[in-house]
């Protein structure tokens, strides 16, 4: 009964899938680095962790930072610690064994004395807010058969996951007060747990620890609810809307776990809940019924039947017994269901007579809507107004769950809600990998975690189970032949054409016969990213109700067009990729399994939005470029934006001239002018894409800013201008810090945000450079800024002292660091990380060295339309904030700006 989504993940080892977010070069520690985390890890390690007797504790002597703390997710050596700290937990049923297992990341970064200096400027601490570490990495999620025990065992072998996986040398072989890990005990819960003891301990050499199952559902379920922002949704009329739920506003609440058999749970608190009731009418007598009544050889089965049967035939209506009309008086439609099955008792038919399918819906509806009702007095009797499911009854049928929200409102009177749980199936599981009480995860935040799908997420159909995958062209195989294998797939997989290297049209391979998918309505579960370095940007003028997408995909016709922009840009994107790569075959190669793997997101996408969670344009922009870091393609227009960046810093030096022999009212007019017209040059918008065929870039520039007339589409320059240089005889006090979010590579950033930059420090603002930490399209990242800026100052002796000041010119920054010189007095111009590697930004999940830099800061400039369109339009700030950005995309500039395409946007909105 294993569904697609964990079969995939499980096949494809997700642990061996290098997200560039995280691949970073290895680098060893450092002396200087060590030196300044010094008294912080001293500070961690003299604190104990004070926690039940019969859990292991962690050893936090003579713990130490390994690499850089500005890192993303910086390795903590325990060296004394004799304990494993397991990354497996299993919840093994009498139907499904569910798995939860981490994996670290084990990548380091490069030592770049660049940010020590930005550390000192913003008095960035070590970061560690605990004392405890906890550990980056990656929390997977798989589901085998119960049956098919072999396969589970053959799977935590071939990735070692009984030995803390494949960095368990990482623990203890640094020291030689390391032990060995024998003996190891894994979690587990279920009745499983006790049945498969002895098979655990002969197969993989370990021992069972039991967990109590209600324990582990409670608090599987508690951290999902606190943890995960799209985790809880209603079902009604096959519509899907996520429920965001103040953590601190969660409890009490009923936990309503559909197994074999019903358990219903009142949870009040962590670790505080009572089982009030439960039924024994569950998933197990679906099942064994559904078994007897139709023959079917899974659960499985018997779902996809359900879909295409008419409980019409055997359910007794209200309609039946009174002549086809609604019993009004009471509430009752002609439709409602007056007896389960009641249409057999005066029929003439033998179960031959009746249509397996028909059997399997009535069945399906008749429990369904007992659980519902159940569920609901419960709530009732104890006051409670939310009502959670479970459990992997549910597993994501969308008939499932619209019968129990129908039951629900129905009882309630619509004063209730059913909502269900996207990783419904793997509360257990979840909760006893909680029981270890030693990863600290109970403490993270739903800005710390970050869910990604790779490229198995998609697909439907087939078992696919076995060792990781352990390079990549082995993924592109599996890939390979999935497709030609899996006339299931509905997606438009690209063909490149005769004799081409790119891609040409899209088909789309015919569906399998008349056959309907099971998981039709299935919620994906994908890889969370466990990054205890993301933080929520502290300048956010209300976080609870900020909101980054400005475009709602749910709305008509949405969905579709931005499909299509993104389908037609997909073999340009496939060529640059491809050249990047020097043209090679294995760079082909890959560029048509990127192509497949993103054709498959969208198609899976179109037909289930709401299939990996709340879904915005952000996320499908953002699906692009993890697709491609999948495929390991590390800067797909590294080339371009090297070219650009050439270009336009070779006529830097004359703009400066230019400015510098304006009025003050003038430049400024002209700086965000030449923002504006810099923004036009983005890889990412088709219309940008076909004028690079009319001209360089240095003429493109040209023409846009020729073009740059007042009023713009949205025009508040006049008030910026007024807070900038005041009215009258009295001058503003300039801003303290500007944090500049920064766009696109070349003329963008040299020709358009570095002047208005220098602008500020001429004023005597401390300026912060906010860029990708990863590279997105043309966009410039944080690792490339220091090194236009460094060619920019050798134009400009403002940009070279303050470049100096903040670190970014090697030579000066050298000095400074080691202590033989004092950082220098001048305003510093610094560049941090924004933490995403995406054309937008949501202000949720910022790098914590971007957090630090928002601490003083009282102005925010967003640039681009991926920043300050698609996302942060109507984003509202603590201090003054600044959005400009060129539309270049004519169904933005109707639904945003009412105008069109190249029109622009002057948005100032002040503190407040």
């Amino acid at each position: 009964m294993a569904g697609p989504s964990e079969d995939y993940q499980s096949s494809l080892g997700n642990d061996d899938v290098k997200d560039q977010e995280d691949a970073h070069e290895s680098s060893n520690p450092v002396d200087e680095e060590q030196d300044i985390e010094g008294d912080s890890m001293a500070h961690l390690a003299s604190n104990s962790i004070h926690r039940s007797s019969s859990r292991p504790q962690l050893d936090l002597s003579k713990a130490a930072i390994q690499g850089t703390f500005e890192e993303r997710d910086p390795t903590i050596l325990l060296p004394n610690q004799s304990d494993d700290i397991s990354h497996l937990a299993l919840d093994i049923g009498g139907s499904l064994i569910k798995l939860v297992y981490f994996s670290r990341h084990e990548e380091q970064s490069t030592v770049d004395k660049r940010k020590k200096t930005v550390k000192q400027r913003l008095g960035i601490s070590n970061g560690i807010r605990r004392s405890y570490p906890i550990l980056g990495g990656r929390l997977h999620f798989v589901k085998f058969e119960t049956n098919k025990i072999n396969e589970c065992l053959e799977f935590i072998d071939s990735k070692q996951l009984h030995r803390s996986g494949v960095d368990a040398h990482h623990w203890g072989s640094e020291s030689p007060n390391s032990q060995p890990i024998d003996n190891a005990v894994i979690k587990a819960t279920g009745g499983g747990a006790f049945k498969f003891t002895d098979l655990f301990r002969e197969r993989l050499g370990v021992s069972i620890e039991k967990e109590d199952e209600m324990d582990c559902l409670v608090a599987g379920a508690n951290f999902l609810l606190k943890a995960i922002r799209h985790e809880a949704f209603t079902h009604i009329e096959g519509q899907k809307e996520f429920v965001q739920i103040d953590h601190n506003e969660l409890f009490p609440y009923l936990l309503v776990n559909i197994g074999s058999g019903v358990s219903m749970i009142k949870v009040d608190g962590d670790g505080k809940f009572e089982r009030v009731s439960g039924t024994n009418v569950g998933g197990g007598t679906y099942w064994g019924l559904g078994r007897l009544l139709t023959k079917c050889k899974s659960f499985d089965e018997l779902l996809e039947l359900s879909q295409r049967g008419d409980n019409r035939t055997i359910d007794m209506l209200v309609g039946d017994i009174y002549g086809g009309m609604d019993y009004s008086k009471i509430g009752l439609s002609a439709s409602t269901i007056a007896s389960s099955f009641g249409k057999a008792i005066s029929e003439n038919k033998e179960l031959k007579d009746y249509r397996p399918e028909d059997i399997s819906l009535s069945l399906l509806r008749m429990i369904s809507y007992n659980i519902g009702q159940i569920s609901y007095l419960n709530a009732l009797r104890f006051g409670l107004k939310r009502i959670f499911f479970g459990g992997f009854f549910i597993r994501g049928h969308a008939y499932t769950m619209d019968t129990i929200s129908f039951a629900v409102h129905f009882w309630s009177r619509g004063e209730m809600q059913a909502m269900f749980l996207r990783h419904e199936g793997f509360l257990g599981a979840l909760g006893a990998f909680m029981s270890y009480e030693k990863h600290g995860l109970d403490d993270l935040m739903v800005h710390q975690l970050v869910e990604r799908f790779p490229m198995g997420a998609p697909y439907t159909g087939g078992n696919i189970h076995g060792p990781p995958l352990a390079d990549l062209n082995e993924k592109i195989s599996w890939m390979e032949k999935f497709v030609l294998k899996g006339t299931e797939i509905t997606a438009p997989v690209p063909m490149a054409k005769p004799g081409t290297t790119g891609l040409g049209g899209f088909e789309v391979p015919s569906s399998k016969g008349g056959t309907l998918r099971s998981d039709a309505s299935a919620l994906n579960v994908g890889v969370l990213h466990l990054v205890p370095t993301l933080e929520v940007f502290p300048l956010l003028a209300d976080a609870k109700t900020y909101e980054p997408n400005t475009i709602d995909l749910s709305e008509t016709g949405e969905l579709e067009y931005w499909f299509t922009v993104l389908l037609e840009h997909l073999p340009d994107l496939v060529d640059k990729a491809v050249a990047s790569e020097g043209g090679t075959d294995d760079a082909k190669r890959r560029g048509d399994a990127f192509a497949r793997a993103f054709s498959a997101h969208l198609a899976r996408l179109m037909e289930e939005p709401a299939a990996y969670g709340k879904l915005g344009l952000a996320n499908l922009l953002e699906l692009r470029e993890e697709c491609l870091r999948e495929f390991q393609f590390v800067d797909a227009y590294r080339s371009i934006k090297q070219r650009e960046n050439e270009a336009s810093l070779a006529v830097l030096s004359d703009l400066l001239m230019e400015l510098d022999s304006m009025s003050e009212e003038t430049r400024l007019l002209t700086l965000i002018e030449g923002v504006l017209a810099a923004n036009i040059f983005d890889w990412g918008s088709r219309a940008c894409v076909d004028l690079y065929h009319k001209g360089t870039i240095i003429e493109i520039y040209r023409m846009s800013r020729n073009k740059m007339q007042r009023p713009w589409r949205v025009d508040d320059f006049d008030e910026f201008k007024e807070r900038m240089l005041g009215s009258g005889f009295q001058k503003p006090r300039p801003h303290k810090r500007a944090l500049l979010f920064v766009d696109n590579s070349g003329a963008d950033i040299v020709l358009g945000m570095l002047p208005l930059a220098r602008e500020l420090l001429r004023r005597g603002t401390e300026v912060v450079l906010v860029a990708n930490s990863l590279p997105a399209l043309n966009d410039v990242t944080a690792m490339e800024l220091p090194a236009i800026v460094a060619e920019a100052a050798k134009h400009c002796d403002i940009l070279r002292r303050a470049a100096e000041a903040g670190g970014l010119l090697v030579d000066a920054m050298t000095n400074t660091i080691d202590g033989s010189k004092e950082i220098s007095s001048s305003v510093p111009l610094m560049v941090v990380e924004n933490g995403c590697g995406s054309p937008c930004i949501d202000l949720r999940q910022v790098s914590s060295e971007l957090a630090a830099a928002a601490k003083d800061a009282d102005l925010v400039i967003l640039e681009g339309m991926g920043r300050a369109l698609h996302t942060n339009l109507n984003a509202r700030f603590k201090c003054d904030a600044l959005k400009l950005a060129m539309v270049k995309n004519q169904r933005l500039a109707e639904k945003l700006v009412k105008g069109k395409i190249y029109d622009c946007v002057c948005k100032y909105e002040p503190a407040g």
